[in-house]
């Protein structure tokens, strides 16, 4: 795990430097909104709904929507004047008795660690909580708001931890609207449903359950993969379209170095290559400024007196410089070729 946080537990005049942890995460299973026939994801704009054009990122802003339907736009300045704090202290209010913290108010889970200077201190403060049945009620910034979270202990295989959990406020825990009239309720009916309650009764063992859905959706993805039921499109993996990025940006860096440097660049040798093979693989030991002066050669070779086109006469010097660069004895033949064909 990586810390998201680091700061202090503070109670009295003891402070507990400490580590903080996310302890929870989703397995939930996700899907992607694809094309059916071709499997490509399906991508949203940002439209504006009054003029229906695309936003841009750098356009967009944060509004604050009135109960009558009215927008009110915030700037950066504005929410820069918000209050906020970025202080790095849990710090103790009170040490309360668990049964009066109501579940419904706690949102999310993290685990402190102690630094090595604040293991004893830590300790101490478990021990406390454990044995006076509390929960201890801090207040904290997360995220540069202060929260009101609790501390509890929780036992894991690894030991005794301190567990801190973030609390919604009152006001954010919704009463329910509606009532139930169940009418009358007999005594025969509630020893019934007593004994029930009797027969099912059991500790708890999170271990006892499972995620039914999610290992039968790994199971049938799994069969489609095996049956080759999947759709390979270039965009499937997100490592592909970086590759590709880099390998172009890479090529663009290599060209604009050579033309910096008054070489052919790669996409030079690439016109050659059809027209002249032979005279390629000649040159291809040879340095960049021989490389160079062979072209200048095979330019001043190309201008002919009976007018024919220079891609052929082009093709016939890049033959006639190749041939002298391979063997003498061959020379005579290919100047011969080069006279009939011009």
């Amino acid at each position: 795990m990586r810390a998201i946080w680091k700061g202090a537990v503070s109670f009295g005049l003891v402070s507990v430097p400490v580590k903080l942890y996310s302890a929870t995460e989703s397995h939930d299973v996700s899907f992607r909104q694809v094309h059916a026939s071709d499997g490509g994801r399906i991508k949203y704009q940002r439209v504006c709904a009054i003029d229906g054009e695309e936003v841009a990122y750098a356009d967009i802003a944060k509004g604050y929507e009135t109960e009558d339907g009215e927008m009110v736009i915030l700037t950066d300045d504005d929410l820069a004047d918000l209050p906020s704090t970025s202080s790095r202290e849990i710090a103790v209010e009170k040490f309360v008795p668990t049964e009066q913290i109501d579940p419904m108010l706690f949102e999310k889970s993290y685990y402190l660690e102690p630094e090595k200077t604040g293991a004893k201190p830590y300790a101490l403060l478990r021990q406390a909580l454990l044995d006076a049945d509390r929960m201890a009620v801090v207040t904290v910034a997360l995220r540069q708001r202060t929260s009101v979270a609790v501390l509890r202990v929780r036992s894991t295989e690894a030991g005794d931890v301190i567990v801190m959990q973030t609390m919604m406020w009152p006001d954010e825990i919704r009463t329910p609207d509606f009532s139930i009239e169940a009418g009358e309720v007999k005594d025969s009916e509630v020893k019934m449903a007593t004994m029930l309650v009797d027969t099912l009764a059991g500790d708890f063992d999170a271990t006892e359950f499972e995620d039914d859905y999610a290992g039968a959706v790994e199971a049938l993805v799994k069969a489609k993969i095996e049956g080759g039921e999947i759709k390979r499109t270039p965009t499937s993996t997100k490592s592909s379209g970086e590759v590709v990025d880099l390998l172009a940006a890479l090529q663009r860096s290599v060209k604009a170095a050579q033309s910096a440097r008054g070489e052919s660049t790669a996409d030079d040798d690439d016109d050659d290559a059809d027209e002249e093979p032979t005279a390629k693989k000649a040159a291809a030991a040879k340095t960049p400024a021989k490389k160079s002066t062979a072209k200048k050669t095979a330019k001043k070779s190309t201008s002919k007196k009976d007018g024919t086109t220079k891609a052929p006469a082009k093709k016939a010097t890049a033959k006639k410089t190749a041939a002298k660069k391979t063997t003498a004895k061959k020379a005579p033949a290919k100047r011969t070729a080069a006279k009939k064909a011009s």
